[in-house]
């Protein structure tokens, strides 16, 4: 079955399309930022998608709206034996050492969070969260220096922020980049294609075929890097709808 693909923005959203030797439209939402991914026949126009689209866009938004619910229901209770995961690798928590001050570390299969005595389960989330947010600050500066040359762009800011919905963002009025400590969870070529997909919108703002085009330039396996990084070790479910009047 032969496929091609591309990429829309459509009523703000972000759209991956594939182009497919099938009958009827679908669109998915992917966990577990709610990625939103149309299937198309091959010869569907740019008009029929988008209009398809903003037709589902009350469904997509309601879909989006139930990942970020599913997140917040599955928070981690903090206790040992849990699975949590480092730079894509899978740990096992282990709460069982205390002290008179916070410390993280990866030592075989185990991830040890010690604490001081009577630490409360938010206390230790917090403590893991300050050691991711320290994980991925320290592995953007390698990432800078590497590709704002080859890009000829330069960042005047990095933000390292929770998001909702996003791994990262380029707020491109003040040239400033944001990056979700998820991220620290994750594989680095997933961090290093965020990367690179934020510095390029300083060159080209939208999601359309020039930033496609540039995408494929400098890091021509993006999209297998993309979908790597949205594949959730999260277990969520993926919802699917199938536009027929297409």
């Amino acid at each position: 079955m032969s496929t091609a693909s591309g990429y829309l923005t459509v009523a703000g959203l972000g759209v991956d399309v594939v182009y497919k030797n099938i009958k009827n439209l679908h669109i998915s939402v992917y966990p577990p930022v709610g990625r939103v991914r149309v299937a198309a026949p091959q010869r569907t126009t740019e008009d029929a998608i988008r209009l398809a689209v903003v037709q589902r866009l009350s469904w997509i938004k309601r879909q989006q709206e139930r990942l970020r619910n599913a997140d917040r229901q599955t928070e981690r209770k903090m206790v040992s034996g849990e699975t949590h995961y480092v730079w894509g690798q899978r740990y096992l928590l282990d709460v069982s050492k205390s002290s008179g001050a916070y410390g993280v570390e990866t030592k075989g299969s185990t991830l040890w969070l010690i604490t001081p005595t009577g630490t409360d389960a938010a206390g230790r989330f917090g403590a893991l969260d300050r050691w991711y947010r320290r994980e991925l600050k320290a592995a953007l500066p390698a990432l800078m220096e590497k590709w704002q040359p080859i890009l000829g762009v330069e960042a005047d800011r990095i933000v390292v922020r929770r998001m909702k919905t996003k791994w990262g963002t380029c707020v491109t009025t003040s040239g400033a980049i944001w990056l979700n400590p998820e991220l620290a969870k994750k594989d680095p070529r997933c961090l290093e294609y965020i990367v690179v997909h934020e510095l390029t919108h300083l060159l080209e703002r939208g999601h359309g075929e020039k930033f496609v085009a540039l995408m494929d330039q400098f890091l021509p396996d993006w999209r297998a890097r993309r979908d790597e990084l949205n594949e959730a070790p999260l277990g969520h479910e993926e919802w699917d709808e199938d536009a027929r009047t297409v």
